[in-house]
């Protein structure tokens, strides 16, 4: 077998942006709070490569919070249209700050501006009281570049394990487990 597990990972992400109707790119990202109560939530992956798996958020979010605890994390990306899935799990770092600011100039100005209004994962009285600051985002960046909020960024989650996963008729599945050695990954097969 001996496969390179990101290569694989590229040709089916490549399938999943050609055949899913929305967010192919779309994550299940679990973390664990310091005493080890799980988490997991939706998020987008925004770059990968050799190095890991890129997304980013609002660091002051719980999400946020719970890999300042303890900066290890699952993914799982699941295409049901192509009757495949993906789980990594590794240690998480931030990407630097040029990185985040690259990708944050790339976002549409809306999300720039919610990256700013919002206080991400905390508790929020009224909606209004978001929309409220999101009009006042506009008026204060009204004409210019909106800039990255400093505690706004991203992480790279690397890989350690890589689980590829294939549906197969009568829950035969075929699963190749990945996992990262000193000189690149070893394979083996897990039962369905």
């Amino acid at each position: 077998m001996a496969d390179d597990p990101i290569t694989i990972f590229d040709a089916w992400l490549r399938e999943a942006e050609a055949g899913e109707p929305n967010d192919p790119n779309a994550v299940a990202l679990a973390t664990a709070d310091a005493r080890g109560r799980p988490s997991v939530r939706m998020v987008l992956l925004k770059g990968h490569d050799e190095l890991g798996f890129v997304f980013y958020t609002n660091r002051q979010s719980r999400k946020a919070g719970e890999l300042a605890d303890n900066a290890q994390a699952a993914l799982l990306f699941h295409w049901k249209s192509l009757r495949r899935q993906v789980r990594v799990e590794g240690p998480v770092a931030p990407v630097t700050d040029a990185e985040s600011d690259a990708y944050f100039a790339t976002r549409s100005r809306a999300s720039q501006l919610g990256a700013w209004a919002s206080d991400q994962s905390r508790p929020l009285d009224d909606r209004s009281t978001f929309e409220a600051r999101y009009a006042d985002m506009e008026q204060r960046f009204d004409g210019r570049d909106i800039p990255r909020p400093p505690h706004w960024g991203g992480y790279r989650v690397t890989p350690d394990v890589i689980e590829l996963w294939e549906d197969r008729p009568g829950r035969l599945h075929h699963r190749r487990l990945f996992t990262r050695a000193d000189t690149g990954w070893s394979e083996g097969l897990l039962y369905p």
